[in-house]
């Protein structure tokens, strides 16, 4: 979300959209982020030969289209169906969604405050904005890391104070979990002390990257690791890291590891 939105979308962007009359020549819609009028020619409604338009759409549904052409001077907007691709179209809805709770946020921030919501985006949203891309982002990061991450940015404290308690209450942090075996041996003495202490440090390893880091023994000399991130890039990255660390310390001390991922 934001407020600075232009007045008219560009050609090539996504859009979400509702479905307001249906014609057999086409489908006039209502831009949601925009509130502006377009077209669905019936051409562009879908990559084949359409007999029946109601039959892809029907009048009050929200869609994603991709614009074609933007005439401000004459308040028309030509869309697309067909050329948005299920990515698009997932990628979009993801995005609007976040847009439209990180505003409601604000908004309940902005009444707890007892000030306008124009005046919360003017001194907090737009700097979360500068700084993280979208209100949303900085409110998960916000969520995840503390109120200092609102404070860094110079968002007066009794905003930050009330913002960073709604996004804790309100965001949820996902993550994702990447997971592989752990093979470790030591045939020495103290082999048992060995393994332990390669498995603590593999935990230490992922837990100071941020991860959340899960051992279990299968069965010896077999252990599952599981790393939980907010992202599979780092997910990925981290099990890389912590599995190393295991399978060095092992190998340092008379013994031997090896790593397999599971998918």
């Amino acid at each position: 979300m934001s407020l600075r939105r232009p007045e008219w979308p560009e050609v090539g962007d996504l859009v979400i959209a509702t479905v307001e009359r249906i014609t057999d020549y086409g489908v006039y819609v209502r831009l949601d982020e925009y509130d502006k009028e377009g077209l669905l020619h019936v051409s562009e409604v879908a990559s084949r030969w359409v007999r029946n338009i109601r039959d892809y759409v029907r009048e009050g549904q929200k869609v994603v289209l991709k614009v074609l052409r933007v005439q401000a001077d004459k308040g028309h907007v030509d869309l697309s169906r067909r050329r948005v691709t299920k990515r698009d179209k997932k990628e979009k809805i993801q995005s609007w969604k976040k847009d439209r709770k990180a505003e409601s946020l604000l908004r309940t921030a902005a009444e707890k405050l007892n000030i306008s919501f124009e005046d919360a985006y003017e001194k907090a949203g737009i700097l979360i904005e500068n700084a993280f891309g979208a209100l949303y982002e900085g409110l998960e990061k916000t969520a995840k890391d503390g109120v200092d991450v609102l404070l860094e940015l110079g968002i007066e404290k009794n905003i930050a104070d009330t913002l960073a308690q709604i996004a804790a209450e309100k965001i949820q942090i996902s993550l994702v979990n990447v997971k592989g075996i752990l093979e470790l041996q030591n045939p020495s003495s103290k082999g048992v002390l060995v393994i332990k202490d390669a498995l603590r440090r593999a935990k230490k390893v992922g837990e100071a990257e941020g991860a959340e880091i899960s051992i279990y023994l299968v069965s010896p000399p077999n252990y599952r690791i599981v790393v939980a991130a907010e992202d599979y890039k780092s997910a990925e990255s981290i099990l890389e890291k912590t599995t190393n660390s295991a399978v060095e310390y092992i190998s340092q001390n008379g013994g031997n590891g090896s790593f397999s991922r599971e998918r």
